[in-house]
């Protein structure tokens, strides 16, 4: 069995990385980074990605042959100088077209270019595939507090492009499962700014977050696919 994470050196992808390793000890685990260096002692096969380059994706695809599962942990939220907006006139074009970048557009080029090798053996007893960490924020029928408008766009047009993909793929690979996972609020850097009015225990671990995502994966089947999932299992509204 061969795996591919995504954004494998962030909170949740390093989490992943080492749950796949050990629900699948035989796996061949390969794992991508870009800014943060993956650690020393991982058991991953890792390589430098730009999900934000189209040749760097595409290059990185000619080294696979065959791939049973595809996850993008990859995600933005806020950089440096700019946090996520509160109203309209702190929107700031650049902010927003990265956004859309990391969040939604890496996984369509994921998509593009590994479409080829997502594929399973005669003889394997896992579902193939390809999942995409979103957000509930991404969900239009479910915003109720506004504001955000980079992130929650971005995220928006993610969970239309798994909807898409999956659609297509129904009819091309029919034995891969596409979906959208919402982690719930993480303990990592990405939510570090935000944590304070988390309720208690609602905060979780990128450990309790990547063991709930691995279980899930194992329960669906290429005919729940096309779905937008909670990391219990539970349905969100696109």
């Amino acid at each position: 069995m061969k795996i591919v994470i995504f954004g494998g050196s962030g909170g949740i992808g390093s989490a992943l990385v080492e749950k796949v390793a050990e629900v699948f000890p035989q796996a061949s685990v390969s794992a991508t980074w870009h800014r943060s260096a993956p650690p020393a002692d991982s058991a991953a096969h890792w390589s430098r990605v730009d999900l934000r380059s189209e040749d760097s994706i595409r290059q990185y695809s000619t080294r696979f042959e065959q791939v049973h599962w595809i996850i993008n942990a990859s995600g933005l939220l806020h950089v440096d100088k700019q946090m996520p907006e509160k109203s309209l006139q702190q929107l700031e074009p650049e902010f927003f077209m990265r956004n859309v970048q990391l969040n939604a557009l890496s996984t369509l080029l994921i998509a593009k270019h590994f479409r080829h090798v997502l594929k399973k053996t005669e003889t394997s007893e896992v579902t193939s595939h390809f999942a995409t960490v979103s957000a509930r924020v991404g969900s239009i029928e479910d915003n109720r507090l506004g504001g955000w408008y980079s992130y929650r766009c971005s995220k928006a047009a993610l969970n239309m492009a798994i909807k898409n993909i999956s659609i297509e793929w129904q009819r091309t690979l029919p034995q891969v499962c596409v979906t959208a996972l919402h982690p719930g609020t993480t303990d990592t850097a990405l939510s570090e700014p935000f944590q304070r009015n988390v309720p208690d225990g609602r905060l979780f671990t990128p450990e309790k977050v990547a063991d709930c995502f691995v279980t899930l994966m194992l329960q669906l089947t290429a005919k729940e696919t096309g779905r937008f999932l909670t990391y219990d299992g539970d349905l969100i509204p696109w």
